[in-house]
């Protein structure tokens, strides 16, 4: 990675610092590395800012689901500052026919029946069908759905719903850009990270085998190496 640029790495729905915990570890010194907290926001470009405001100089961002929508914010306001993109289990497009219904129905259960309902109902779709009684992954995303507050759930929902349609950005997009994906994401599937990859000019594509959407945290160990091969790449 350049002299004297940052990595950023940018959670997701509901997520914090510990998903990114593993890429943190092995990618950067901890010293060269941004997680911001989006507790709190209601906006996509509020949390740009955000990651603007509390970094200097040149940026390497990646970032992860609703990060990945962030990153693309980041780009808009600040294109000069982007050195480095990585767009991980995300989207571009814009708000679908009756999502508001369904994002708004779950920030209901977590006002009426706490945020530990919210991780019964969010959690399984989230990542591989045959990890859901793997303890080891699933009680540590339980424990982080935990920290969130109704409040800050109903925030980033309402930022969702509030997201521009980022498909014009894509092809302006020159900055090394790695685009990743698990196989069996149902959230944020395939094809469109296929798209993103063949719109972005020279982006590359990773799929993750055996891999639903928490990507950093199913698998761990692919998902670093890919990064560092980013970081590392010429650009």
């Amino acid at each position: 990675m350049p002299d004297r640029t940052t990595l950023c790495l940018l959670p997701g729905l509901l997520c914090d610092a510990a998903v990114w915990t593993s890429q943190r570890a092995v990618l950067a010194d901890p010293a060269e590395t941004y997680i911001p907290d989006f507790m709190g926001l209601d906006a996509f470009e509020a949390m740009a800012r955000k990651v603007l405001d509390e970094t200097r100089g040149c940026l390497a961002v990646a970032g992860h689901s609703m990060g990945g929508r962030v990153a693309f914010e980041i780009w808009r306001l600040a294109p000069e500052r982007l050195a480095r993109l990585a767009l991980l289990s995300t989207g571009f497009h814009g708000p679908r026919p009756g999502e508001a219904p369904r994002r708004m129905a779950l920030v209901e259960v977590a006002y009426e029946r706490g945020m530990d309902a919210v991780a019964d109902l969010w959690l399984p779709p989230m990542v591989h069908p045959d990890r859901l009684d793997d303890a080891a992954l699933m009680e540590p995303l339980r424990a982080m759905v935990r920290r969130a507050t109704p409040e800050a759930f109903e925030g980033q929902q309402r930022a969702g719903l509030g997201r521009p349609d980022a498909t014009s950005y894509l092809p302006r997009i020159t900055c090394p850009t790695l685009v990743v994906c698990g196989r069996q994401d149902g959230w944020s599937p395939v094809p469109q990270h296929e798209v993103m990859a063949r719109t972005i000019p020279g982006a590359a594509l990773r799929l993750i085998e055996h891999c639903g959407h928490m990507v950093t945290v199913e698998r761990p160990p692919e998902v670093t190496r890919a990064l560092q091969a980013w970081l590392d790449s010429a650009g």
